[in-house]
């Protein structure tokens, strides 16, 4: 919901200030990376939270761009990387780099991984839990936390069962029908575990 309000500038299709906070009480907004970061800092979540492959240039041209003037809306960030690309591909030029910024400001890989853990210790044995992402990075953490979860510990000389029991290799994705529905979960990928013991 929040991308169909322009008022937290999730979205470069609605012009917004540039804040991108989930929790408004946070002091870090995209407007703050933007306009103070460094051009290395600003390459590198744009490189490993956005996994954009032009984020040397996306980098360098805000560095420039907000030297001419303050960078304050995700319209005037949108027609900045706009700018600088040449023709168009499926994806709209800025929606890597706003993923970027989103996660960032939002810490939402450090907070994936952390409530997923502890989810998986309050869980009763038997108990299901599902987790379900819209990128690479998300699926990627709870893919290896799961696997770690449902993988025997050695302690000592002994093999200890695992705590969890993979429900899905594989993740579950969308059928054409769904995505037809609701074009925003055609990069869904679903993943459950079961837990064996309590720990």
């Amino acid at each position: 919901m929040q991308f169909d309000n322009d008022y937290k500038g999730f979205s470069f299709m609605k012009d917004g200030p540039l804040d991108m906070r989930m929790n408004p009480s946070e002091r870090l907004t995209a407007r703050e990376i933007i306009n103070k970061w460094s051009e290395d800092a600003l390459g590198k979540i744009f490189k490993e939270l956005g996994e954009e492959t032009r984020w040397r240039q996306a980098a360098k041209t805000i560095v420039i761009a907000r030297k001419k003037q303050s960078i304050e809306t995700t319209k005037q960030l949108s027609d900045i990387i706009c700018g600088m690309v040449t023709g168009r591909g499926k994806l709209h030029p800025a929606t890597l780099i706003f993923q970027a910024l989103r996660i960032c400001v939002n810490k939402e890989l450090e907070v994936l991984e952390e409530g997923l853990t502890k989810a998986m210790k309050w869980l009763a044995p038997h108990g299901r839990i599902g987790a379900i992402c819209f990128h690479s990075l998300e699926d990627r953490i709870v893919k290896n936390i799961f696997r770690t979860a449902a993988t025997p510990v050695k302690e000592g000389k002994e093999k200890l069962a695992p705590m969890m029991k993979l429900l899905t290799k594989k993740p579950l994705i969308p059928t054409l029908k769904e995505i037809r529905m609701n074009p925003r979960a055609r990069s869904a990928k679903l993943r459950f575990a079961e837990k064996i013991w309590s720990n």
